[in-house]
């Protein structure tokens, strides 16, 4: 399926913890760590498991930056 998100961090699975209908997701991206919660369903369903190759797709409508 095509997406319009452009910002994609690929990496492997670090860890999935399922808590009920939620679950947080720990990609190691070259030495970064890139957390997100997803439904455990879209756990399921991408077959996400530790050791996995995975990607982060990061799309924002707004960006805030700090210096």
């Amino acid at each position: 399926m095509p997406i319009s998100a452009r910002n994609r961090l690929s990496g492997t699975v670090q860890s999935v913890t399922v808590e009920g209908p939620i679950a947080e997701v720990v990609i190691d991206v070259d030495g970064t760590e890139v957390t997100a919660t997803i439904t455990s369903a879209s756990v399921e369903r991408l077959g996400l498991e530790e050791g996995e190759e995975a990607t982060a797709v990061v799309k924002a409508s707004d960006v805030m930056v700090e210096n």
